[in-house]
């Protein structure tokens, strides 16, 4: 993308922003509208293609601002039809982001930061530390720059990146998406996880309407943090008391993450202890298997175990999935992102 010389990136920017924008560069308020559709509804690649702005217009925008709009240099296809695509970001980096076709369902996973701070044991992307953020337009251009965009039913926050770490973001990305002005998406088609950051957490729950999965994987304290760093700042207590004071009843869906590690955290006593840690909540529990990588000291749980542990969980009132695992012929399972090129 294009250096960092005051050149402002339009995409990702919010109705707001672009009122903004249109009046310290002296154009009609009404502009804003139309660059919104243009951007959000329309979906040009170039501001040449704005053509109810006047030429005039056209061409001091050019001066000023650029859409953003980057396509990816890779794609990889698995066996399943899952579908990674890399994309170039800042200072010679790259992010990845992964289509997962269904049935009666389309989600594209998305990130939102080159690289990540929480440095989880389990994850690739923790494991090669934090290299920037990216911008609204960014985690836009991930939708909109690939070809299977119409086909999108679902975007969820869970590739490179910790979103609370990247909120404001986040949070402009994800108000385009839901927006009048923007796609118009109902909240309910987005899911944003996090690890637990529970300043960025309060700010999400006031400010969005968007699903929420917790990433918990294991119950006991000692032991998550040994898995998780961000345990010894935030510790998942008080991230379950936080959660406790909303009411999850209506439309805003909670979940929790819990990653199956053999002999970690699999058998039925840390099953119990998950039943009893979110005993009150209304939410469910979504396993996942472990992907095994060199970069992590953990093992894949063994089929039967994963079943016991979900079925106790379901016995005892917590509604429990098992994830399907997708496109793990190509890193694009979950914790195998790494934006290599």
């Amino acid at each position: 993308m294009k250096a960092s010389t005051g050149i402002s990136n339009l995409l990702g920017k919010t109705l707001s922003q672009l009122q903004e924008l249109c009046a310290s560069e002296g154009f009609p308020r009404f502009t804003a509208k139309q660059l919104c559709d243009w951007l959000y509804k329309k979906r040009v690649d170039s501001i040449d293609s704005m053509t109810n702005l006047s030429l005039m217009q056209r061409a001091h925008l050019n001066d000023i601002a650029y859409i953003g709009r980057e396509t990816p240099v890779r794609c990889q296809v698995s066996r399943d039809g899952t579908k990674k695509y890399l994309f170039p970001v800042l200072d010679g980096h790259y992010i990845e982001a992964v289509y997962i076709p269904e049935e009666d369902r389309a989600t594209l996973c998305v990130s939102c930061q080159v690289g990540c701070k929480m440095g989880c044991r389990f994850c690739v992307t923790g494991q090669q530390g934090f290299h920037g953020n990216l911008t609204a337009g960014d985690i836009l251009n991930q939708l909109f720059s690939i070809p299977e965009y119409e086909s999108l039913t679902n975007v969820v926050f869970m590739g490179m990146g910790e979103p609370m770490d990247n909120l404001d973001a986040v949070l402009a990305a994800t108000q385009v998406m839901t927006a009048d002005w923007g796609l118009g998406w109902s909240p309910k088609r987005i899911t944003v996880s996090t690890v637990g950051i529970i300043p960025g957490l309060k700010r999400f729950l006031e400010e969005s309407q968007c699903h929420l999965a917790v990433s918990l994987h294991n119950p006991v304290p000692q032991e998550r943090l040994q898995m998780m760093p961000v345990q010894k700042a935030f510790p998942l207590n008080e991230v379950l008391t936080l959660l406790r004071r909303y009411d999850w009843s209506g439309q805003r869906r909670l979940s929790f993450e819990y990653t199956m590690f053999r002999g970690e955290n699999d058998d039925l006593a840390h099953a119990q202890k998950l039943v009893d840690a979110l005993k009150g909540l209304d939410c469910r529990v979504n396993l996942i298997r472990f992907h095994e990588s060199p970069e992590a000291p953990f093992r894949t749980s063994m089929p039967t175990t994963i079943k016991a542990f979900q079925d106790y969980l379901n016995r005892h009132g917590v509604i429990c999935t098992l994830r399907a695992s997708r496109g793990q012929d190509i890193d694009a399972a979950c914790g195998l992102l790494a934006g290599k090129n």
